[in-house]
Protein backbone atom coordinates (compact mmCIF):
# COMPACT_ATOMS: atom_id res chain seq x y z
CA UNK A 1 0.00 0.00 0.00
CA UNK A 2 3.07 2.41 0.56
CA UNK A 3 4.34 1.62 -2.76
CA UNK A 4 0.74 2.45 -3.72
CA UNK A 5 0.57 5.77 -2.16
CA UNK A 6 4.27 6.52 -3.02
CA UNK A 7 3.58 5.77 -6.82
CA UNK A 8 0.03 8.08 -7.25
CA UNK A 9 2.13 10.76 -5.54
CA UNK A 10 4.63 10.90 -8.23
CA UNK A 11 2.43 10.86 -10.67
CA UNK A 12 0.61 13.66 -9.22
CA UNK A 13 3.45 15.79 -8.78
CA UNK A 14 4.66 14.58 -12.48
CA UNK A 15 0.97 15.61 -13.65
CA UNK A 16 1.14 18.92 -11.61
CA UNK A 17 4.62 19.68 -13.63
CA UNK A 18 3.30 19.41 -16.90
CA UNK A 19 -0.25 21.61 -16.07
CA UNK A 20 2.19 24.19 -14.67
CA UNK A 21 4.60 24.21 -17.49
CA UNK A 22 2.37 24.25 -20.63
CA UNK A 23 2.73 27.00 -23.15
CA UNK A 24 0.46 29.63 -22.94
CA UNK A 25 0.32 28.42 -27.23
CA UNK A 26 -1.47 25.08 -25.80
CA UNK A 27 -3.41 26.35 -23.11
CA UNK A 28 -5.12 28.99 -25.51
CA UNK A 29 -5.72 26.16 -28.10
CA UNK A 30 -7.14 23.57 -25.42
CA UNK A 31 -9.07 26.34 -23.39
CA UNK A 32 -7.08 25.21 -20.00
CA UNK A 33 -6.80 27.21 -17.10
CA UNK A 34 -3.70 28.94 -16.08
CA UNK A 35 -4.89 29.19 -12.09
CA UNK A 36 -6.38 27.63 -9.25
CA UNK A 37 -9.71 28.93 -7.63
CA UNK A 38 -10.63 27.30 -4.61
CA UNK A 39 -11.86 27.88 -0.39
CA UNK A 40 -9.91 26.01 1.93
CA UNK A 41 -11.57 26.20 4.85
CA UNK A 42 -13.20 28.98 4.28
CA UNK A 43 -9.95 30.78 3.19
CA UNK A 44 -9.77 31.86 -0.68
CA UNK A 45 -7.09 30.86 -2.42
CA UNK A 46 -5.95 32.16 -6.24
CA UNK A 47 -2.77 31.23 -7.85
CA UNK A 48 -2.00 32.24 -11.16
CA UNK A 49 0.86 29.91 -13.35
CA UNK A 50 2.06 32.28 -16.15
CA UNK A 51 5.38 33.38 -16.93
CA UNK A 52 6.62 36.82 -15.45
CA UNK A 53 8.79 39.21 -17.77
CA UNK A 54 10.60 41.95 -16.26
CA UNK A 55 10.90 45.44 -17.75
CA UNK A 56 13.18 44.96 -20.57
CA UNK A 57 11.68 41.94 -21.86
CA UNK A 58 7.82 42.93 -21.43
CA UNK A 59 7.70 46.49 -21.63
CA UNK A 60 6.40 48.93 -19.47
CA UNK A 61 7.42 52.55 -18.14
CA UNK A 62 10.29 53.69 -16.14
CA UNK A 63 10.00 56.44 -13.83
CA UNK A 64 12.36 58.88 -12.25
CA UNK A 65 11.03 60.98 -8.89
CA UNK A 66 13.28 63.77 -7.54
CA UNK A 67 12.99 64.31 -3.59
CA UNK A 68 12.77 67.14 -1.75
CA UNK A 69 15.35 67.11 0.32
CA UNK A 70 15.86 70.82 1.95
CA UNK A 71 13.55 70.04 4.52
CA UNK A 72 15.25 67.04 5.88
CA UNK A 73 18.27 67.12 8.32
CA UNK A 74 21.63 65.80 6.93
CA UNK A 75 21.58 62.83 9.78
CA UNK A 76 18.12 61.50 8.53
CA UNK A 77 18.36 61.86 5.04
CA UNK A 78 19.63 58.49 4.10
CA UNK A 79 16.71 57.15 6.35
CA UNK A 80 14.05 59.18 5.19
CA UNK A 81 14.86 57.90 1.36
CA UNK A 82 15.10 54.53 2.81
CA UNK A 83 11.52 55.00 4.18
CA UNK A 84 10.66 56.44 0.84
CA UNK A 85 12.19 53.93 -1.80
CA UNK A 86 10.12 51.12 0.79
CA UNK A 87 6.87 52.99 0.61
CA UNK A 88 6.72 53.64 -2.83
CA UNK A 89 7.89 50.01 -3.53
CA UNK A 90 4.70 48.66 -1.24
CA UNK A 91 2.78 51.18 -2.89
CA UNK A 92 3.60 49.70 -6.17
CA UNK A 93 3.25 46.23 -5.27
CA UNK A 94 -0.40 46.78 -3.86
CA UNK A 95 -1.06 48.27 -6.96
CA UNK A 96 -0.51 45.07 -9.05
CA UNK A 97 2.55 45.25 -10.74
CA UNK A 98 4.80 42.15 -10.58
CA UNK A 99 8.15 42.58 -9.44
CA UNK A 100 8.44 46.28 -9.60
CA UNK A 101 12.69 47.73 -9.30
CA UNK A 102 12.47 50.45 -6.77
CA UNK A 103 16.21 52.42 -5.57
CA UNK A 104 17.60 54.98 -4.91
CA UNK A 105 19.61 57.34 -7.08
CA UNK A 106 21.69 60.19 -6.79
CA UNK A 107 22.66 62.39 -9.60
CA UNK A 108 24.73 65.26 -8.47
CA UNK A 109 23.65 66.94 -5.52
CA UNK A 110 20.17 65.42 -6.87
CA UNK A 111 18.80 62.49 -5.26
CA UNK A 112 16.69 60.48 -6.60
CA UNK A 113 13.91 57.26 -6.95
CA UNK A 114 13.77 54.77 -9.94
CA UNK A 115 10.92 53.07 -10.46
CA UNK A 116 10.20 50.13 -13.15
CA UNK A 117 7.01 49.00 -13.78
CA UNK A 118 6.77 46.09 -15.80
CA UNK A 119 3.67 45.53 -18.06
CA UNK A 120 1.69 48.29 -16.75
CA UNK A 121 -0.91 50.33 -19.09
CA UNK A 122 -2.44 52.43 -16.70
CA UNK A 123 0.69 54.91 -15.92
CA UNK A 124 -0.43 57.74 -15.35
CA UNK A 125 -2.87 55.90 -12.07
CA UNK A 126 0.28 54.54 -11.18
CA UNK A 127 2.10 57.77 -10.98
CA UNK A 128 -0.51 59.10 -9.18
CA UNK A 129 -0.77 56.54 -6.74
CA UNK A 130 2.89 56.49 -6.07
CA UNK A 131 3.25 60.38 -5.36
CA UNK A 132 0.34 60.61 -3.18
CA UNK A 133 0.89 61.69 0.36
CA UNK A 134 -1.88 59.82 2.04
CA UNK A 135 -2.16 62.28 4.98
CA UNK A 136 -5.07 60.49 7.18
CA UNK A 137 -6.71 62.51 9.81
CA UNK A 138 -9.48 62.58 12.36
CA UNK A 139 -11.60 66.13 13.12
CA UNK A 140 -13.82 67.10 15.12
CA UNK A 141 -16.23 70.11 15.60
CA UNK A 142 -15.36 72.63 17.53
CA UNK A 143 -16.69 76.36 18.34
CA UNK A 144 -13.68 78.54 18.67
CA UNK A 145 -15.77 81.49 19.70
CA UNK A 146 -18.53 80.81 22.10
CA UNK A 147 -19.73 85.09 22.78
CA UNK A 148 -20.33 85.04 19.04
CA UNK A 149 -24.33 84.90 18.77
CA UNK A 150 -24.58 82.74 15.97
CA UNK A 151 -21.43 80.50 16.50
CA UNK A 152 -19.99 78.61 13.57
CA UNK A 153 -18.24 75.24 14.59
CA UNK A 154 -15.11 74.80 12.83
CA UNK A 155 -13.01 71.48 12.52
CA UNK A 156 -10.01 70.43 14.31
CA UNK A 157 -7.72 68.38 15.02
CA UNK A 158 -7.87 65.25 17.18
CA UNK A 159 -4.65 63.67 17.32
CA UNK A 160 -5.99 60.30 15.76
CA UNK A 161 -3.88 60.28 12.45
CA UNK A 162 -2.82 57.52 9.64
CA UNK A 163 0.41 56.73 11.97
CA UNK A 164 -2.32 55.27 14.18
CA UNK A 165 -3.76 53.10 11.56
CA UNK A 166 -2.85 48.98 11.75
CA UNK A 167 -4.61 48.13 8.41
CA UNK A 168 -6.98 49.23 6.17
CA UNK A 169 -9.35 46.80 3.84
CA UNK A 170 -12.07 47.63 1.23
CA UNK A 171 -15.00 45.68 2.39
CA UNK A 172 -18.87 46.35 1.66
CA UNK A 173 -21.55 48.10 3.43
CA UNK A 174 -23.97 45.13 4.17
CA UNK A 175 -27.37 47.55 3.98
CA UNK A 176 -26.57 48.64 0.38
CA UNK A 177 -23.87 46.72 -1.39
CA UNK A 178 -21.30 49.96 -1.84
CA UNK A 179 -17.78 49.79 -1.03
CA UNK A 180 -16.03 50.91 1.89
CA UNK A 181 -12.64 51.24 3.68
CA UNK A 182 -12.34 49.84 7.14
CA UNK A 183 -9.91 50.77 9.62
CA UNK A 184 -8.70 48.90 12.38
CA UNK A 185 -6.57 50.92 14.79
CA UNK A 186 -3.65 49.83 17.21
CA UNK A 187 -3.49 50.39 20.81
CA UNK A 188 -3.10 53.66 21.35
CA UNK A 189 -5.32 54.66 18.03
CA UNK A 190 -8.41 52.53 19.80
CA UNK A 191 -7.34 54.77 23.21
CA UNK A 192 -7.42 57.78 20.93
CA UNK A 193 -10.36 56.76 18.73
CA UNK A 194 -12.59 55.34 21.96
CA UNK A 195 -12.01 58.65 23.66
CA UNK A 196 -12.72 60.94 20.65
CA UNK A 197 -16.48 59.05 20.17
CA UNK A 198 -17.60 59.78 23.94
CA UNK A 199 -17.22 63.12 22.96
CA UNK A 200 -19.20 63.36 19.89
CA UNK A 201 -21.79 61.03 20.46
CA UNK A 202 -24.65 63.06 18.36
CA UNK A 203 -22.04 64.85 16.52
CA UNK A 204 -20.18 64.27 12.99
CA UNK A 205 -16.66 63.16 13.14
CA UNK A 206 -15.13 64.44 9.87
CA UNK A 207 -12.18 61.89 7.95
CA UNK A 208 -10.27 63.64 6.15
CA UNK A 209 -7.50 62.41 3.66
CA UNK A 210 -4.88 64.86 2.09
CA UNK A 211 -7.14 67.52 3.62
CA UNK A 212 -10.35 66.50 1.73
CA UNK A 213 -13.12 65.35 3.52
CA UNK A 214 -14.40 62.17 2.14
CA UNK A 215 -16.59 61.08 4.71
CA UNK A 216 -18.21 62.96 8.22
CA UNK A 217 -20.49 60.10 9.79
CA UNK A 218 -22.63 61.09 12.77
CA UNK A 219 -21.20 59.65 16.03
CA UNK A 220 -24.13 57.11 16.91
CA UNK A 221 -22.01 55.54 19.87
CA UNK A 222 -19.47 55.33 21.36
CA UNK A 223 -16.70 52.55 19.39
CA UNK A 224 -14.60 51.37 21.70
CA UNK A 225 -13.12 47.87 19.64
CA UNK A 226 -10.48 49.84 17.53
CA UNK A 227 -12.35 49.90 14.37
CA UNK A 228 -14.07 52.49 11.90
CA UNK A 229 -15.46 52.71 8.69
CA UNK A 230 -14.50 55.23 5.90
CA UNK A 231 -17.63 56.32 3.50
CA UNK A 232 -18.27 58.00 0.45
CA UNK A 233 -19.73 56.74 -2.42
CA UNK A 234 -16.35 55.24 -3.51
CA UNK A 235 -16.10 52.98 -6.61
CA UNK A 236 -14.38 49.33 -5.84
CA UNK A 237 -11.34 51.36 -7.63
CA UNK A 238 -11.28 54.50 -5.57
CA UNK A 239 -11.79 52.37 -2.26
CA UNK A 240 -9.01 50.30 -3.38
CA UNK A 241 -6.66 52.74 -3.64
CA UNK A 242 -7.30 54.78 -0.47
CA UNK A 243 -6.49 51.03 1.52
CA UNK A 244 -3.45 51.09 -0.56
CA UNK A 245 -2.19 54.95 0.46
CA UNK A 246 -3.81 54.56 4.31
CA UNK A 247 -1.71 50.60 4.72
CA UNK A 248 2.02 52.38 2.77
CA UNK A 249 1.61 55.64 5.13
CA UNK A 250 2.56 58.91 3.83
CA UNK A 251 5.93 59.91 2.06
CA UNK A 252 8.92 61.09 4.45
CA UNK A 253 9.77 63.65 1.90
CA UNK A 254 7.82 65.22 -1.02
CA UNK A 255 8.43 63.61 -4.58
CA UNK A 256 7.99 64.57 -8.18
CA UNK A 257 8.16 63.00 -11.39
CA UNK A 258 11.31 64.53 -13.25
CA UNK A 259 11.46 61.72 -15.99
CA UNK A 260 9.35 59.12 -17.64
CA UNK A 261 10.27 56.24 -20.53
CA UNK A 262 7.73 53.89 -22.20
CA UNK A 263 9.71 50.75 -23.09
CA UNK A 264 7.48 48.83 -25.94
CA UNK A 265 7.85 44.88 -25.93
CA UNK A 266 9.09 44.19 -29.43
CA UNK A 267 12.82 44.32 -28.38
CA UNK A 268 11.94 42.33 -25.50
CA UNK A 269 10.00 39.94 -27.79
CA UNK A 270 13.12 39.31 -30.23
CA UNK A 271 15.25 39.35 -27.24
CA UNK A 272 13.64 36.50 -25.48
CA UNK A 273 13.72 34.94 -29.00
CA UNK A 274 17.19 35.38 -29.03
CA UNK A 275 17.17 33.49 -25.88
CA UNK A 276 15.25 30.66 -26.37
CA UNK A 277 17.39 29.50 -29.41
CA UNK A 278 20.61 30.56 -27.11
CA UNK A 279 18.85 27.81 -24.03
CA UNK A 280 18.01 25.56 -26.89
CA UNK A 281 21.38 25.16 -28.57
CA UNK A 282 23.08 25.07 -25.54
CA UNK A 283 20.85 22.32 -24.13
CA UNK A 284 21.36 20.17 -27.22
CA UNK A 285 25.06 20.57 -27.30
CA UNK A 286 24.83 19.27 -23.54
CA UNK A 287 22.64 16.19 -23.90
CA UNK A 288 24.78 15.59 -26.98
CA UNK A 289 28.04 15.76 -25.31
CA UNK A 290 26.94 13.75 -22.53
CA UNK A 291 25.43 10.95 -24.33
CA UNK A 292 28.77 10.68 -26.59
CA UNK A 293 30.95 10.49 -23.63
CA UNK A 294 28.86 8.69 -21.10
CA UNK A 295 26.98 6.20 -23.04
CA UNK A 296 24.03 4.90 -21.55
CA UNK A 297 24.70 6.89 -18.24
CA UNK A 298 24.71 9.71 -20.42
CA UNK A 299 21.56 9.57 -21.63
CA UNK A 300 20.29 8.90 -17.98
CA UNK A 301 22.11 12.09 -16.95
CA UNK A 302 20.43 14.15 -20.62
CA UNK A 303 16.71 12.24 -19.35
CA UNK A 304 17.67 13.99 -15.82
CA UNK A 305 18.62 17.36 -17.09
CA UNK A 306 14.97 17.72 -18.79
CA UNK A 307 13.55 16.75 -15.91
CA UNK A 308 15.74 19.68 -14.46
CA UNK A 309 14.09 21.94 -16.43
CA UNK A 310 10.95 20.89 -16.31
CA UNK A 311 11.10 21.33 -12.58
CA UNK A 312 13.35 24.79 -12.89
CA UNK A 313 10.25 26.78 -14.99
CA UNK A 314 7.46 24.79 -12.97
CA UNK A 315 9.24 26.90 -10.02
CA UNK A 316 9.47 30.20 -11.84
CA UNK A 317 5.95 30.23 -12.66
CA UNK A 318 4.76 28.90 -9.22
CA UNK A 319 6.61 31.73 -6.66
CA UNK A 320 6.91 33.62 -9.62
CA UNK A 321 9.94 34.56 -10.58
CA UNK A 322 10.07 37.52 -12.61
CA UNK A 323 12.37 37.08 -16.06
CA UNK A 324 14.72 39.46 -16.73
CA UNK A 325 17.59 38.91 -19.64
CA UNK A 326 19.60 38.59 -16.83
CA UNK A 327 17.48 36.20 -15.55
CA UNK A 328 16.95 34.20 -18.77
CA UNK A 329 21.23 34.71 -18.93
CA UNK A 330 21.14 33.08 -15.10
CA UNK A 331 19.03 30.10 -16.30
CA UNK A 332 20.71 29.31 -19.11
CA UNK A 333 24.27 28.94 -17.19
CA UNK A 334 22.71 26.80 -14.82
CA UNK A 335 21.93 24.45 -17.45
CA UNK A 336 25.28 24.25 -17.84
CA UNK A 337 26.10 23.86 -14.32
CA UNK A 338 23.09 21.28 -13.83
CA UNK A 339 25.41 18.40 -15.11
CA UNK A 340 28.17 19.28 -13.06
CA UNK A 341 27.02 16.69 -10.54
CA UNK A 342 26.43 13.84 -12.92
CA UNK A 343 29.77 14.21 -14.27
CA UNK A 344 31.26 13.80 -10.62
CA UNK A 345 29.12 11.21 -9.90
CA UNK A 346 30.25 9.49 -13.56
CA UNK A 347 33.86 9.99 -12.73
CA UNK A 348 33.32 7.83 -9.80
CA UNK A 349 31.64 5.73 -10.95
CA UNK A 350 34.22 4.81 -13.98
CA UNK A 351 37.13 4.43 -11.54
CA UNK A 352 35.03 2.29 -9.30
CA UNK A 353 34.59 0.04 -12.07
CA UNK A 354 38.24 0.32 -13.16
CA UNK A 355 38.57 -1.05 -9.92
CA UNK A 356 36.74 -4.05 -10.60
CA UNK A 357 33.77 -3.29 -8.94
CA UNK A 358 30.25 -4.54 -9.64
CA UNK A 359 28.38 -2.12 -11.09
CA UNK A 360 25.56 -1.54 -8.29
CA UNK A 361 28.59 -1.72 -5.56
CA UNK A 362 30.53 1.17 -8.32
CA UNK A 363 27.22 3.09 -7.99
CA UNK A 364 26.46 3.60 -4.33
CA UNK A 365 30.20 3.73 -4.34
CA UNK A 366 30.26 6.64 -6.93
CA UNK A 367 27.42 8.75 -5.29
CA UNK A 368 29.06 8.27 -1.59
CA UNK A 369 32.34 9.63 -2.51
CA UNK A 370 30.86 12.33 -5.35
CA UNK A 371 28.47 14.17 -3.06
CA UNK A 372 31.17 15.96 -0.90
CA UNK A 373 32.62 17.72 -3.67
CA UNK A 374 28.92 17.98 -5.23
CA UNK A 375 28.24 19.86 -1.95
CA UNK A 376 31.22 21.95 -1.40
CA UNK A 377 30.52 23.17 -5.41
CA UNK A 378 27.04 24.42 -4.41
CA UNK A 379 27.14 26.00 -1.36
CA UNK A 380 30.27 28.53 -3.14
CA UNK A 381 27.34 29.22 -5.75
CA UNK A 382 24.75 29.52 -3.86
CA UNK A 383 26.92 31.76 -1.21
CA UNK A 384 27.71 33.92 -4.08
CA UNK A 385 23.94 33.78 -5.82
CA UNK A 386 22.91 35.33 -2.00
CA UNK A 387 25.29 37.81 -1.95
CA UNK A 388 23.99 38.79 -5.36
CA UNK A 389 20.46 39.08 -4.24
CA UNK A 390 21.42 40.75 -1.32
CA UNK A 391 18.13 39.96 0.75
CA UNK A 392 18.86 42.33 3.70
CA UNK A 393 19.90 45.37 1.38
CA UNK A 394 22.79 45.95 2.91
CA UNK A 395 24.61 49.33 0.90
CA UNK A 396 27.59 47.75 0.41
CA UNK A 397 26.60 45.18 -2.12
CA UNK A 398 24.52 45.14 -5.19
CA UNK A 399 20.86 46.59 -4.80
CA UNK A 400 19.52 46.33 -8.65
CA UNK A 401 16.50 44.82 -9.49
CA UNK A 402 18.44 43.00 -13.17
CA UNK A 403 21.20 41.58 -10.98
CA UNK A 404 18.91 39.94 -8.51
CA UNK A 405 17.36 38.54 -11.18
CA UNK A 406 20.25 36.73 -12.41
CA UNK A 407 20.75 35.28 -8.67
CA UNK A 408 17.21 34.10 -7.83
CA UNK A 409 17.70 32.27 -11.14
CA UNK A 410 21.20 30.89 -10.81
CA UNK A 411 20.24 29.94 -7.41
CA UNK A 412 17.18 28.09 -8.14
CA UNK A 413 18.67 26.26 -10.86
CA UNK A 414 21.37 25.12 -8.88
CA UNK A 415 18.93 23.89 -6.13
CA UNK A 416 17.58 22.14 -8.62
CA UNK A 417 20.43 20.46 -10.63
CA UNK A 418 21.48 19.28 -7.07
CA UNK A 419 18.00 17.57 -6.34
CA UNK A 420 17.93 16.12 -9.95
CA UNK A 421 21.61 15.09 -10.18
CA UNK A 422 21.80 13.11 -6.85
CA UNK A 423 18.52 12.26 -6.13
CA UNK A 424 16.55 11.85 -9.65
CA UNK A 425 19.66 10.58 -11.83
CA UNK A 426 20.30 7.99 -9.04
CA UNK A 427 16.73 6.28 -9.04
CA UNK A 428 16.68 6.58 -13.15
CA UNK A 429 20.00 4.57 -12.65
CA UNK A 430 18.74 2.21 -10.61
CA UNK A 431 15.25 1.94 -12.46
CA UNK A 432 17.42 1.45 -15.97
CA UNK A 433 19.06 -1.16 -14.85
CA UNK A 434 16.72 -3.28 -12.97
CA UNK A 435 14.87 -3.22 -16.48
CA UNK A 436 17.72 -3.89 -18.57
CA UNK A 437 17.90 -6.73 -15.93
CA UNK A 438 14.51 -8.23 -15.95
CA UNK A 439 14.35 -8.39 -20.12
Amino acid sequence: MTKFLKIVFLLFIIAAIIWIDLPEIIRSKYKITSSLNFSFFGLKIRKDFKTSFGLDLKGGSHLVFEADTKKVKSEDLQDALSSARDIIEKRVNFFGVSEPTVQNLKSGSNYRIGVDLPGVEKVDEAIALIGRTAQLTFREEKILDEKVASPTPVLVETGLTGKHIKKANVDFNQQDGKPQVGLSFNSEGSKLFGDITKRNIGKPLAIVVDNFLVSAPTVQQAILDGSAVITGNFTVDEAKKLAIAINSGALPLSIKLVEQKNIGPTLGASEVKKSVYAGLIGLTAVLLFMIFYYGKLGLIASLALIIYGLISMAIFRTIPVVLTLPGVAGFILSIGMAVDSNILIFERIKEELRKGREFDIAVRLGFGRAIDAIKDANVTTLTVAFILFNPLNWEFLPQFGMVRGFALTLAIGVATSLFTGVVITKRLINAFYKLKVKS
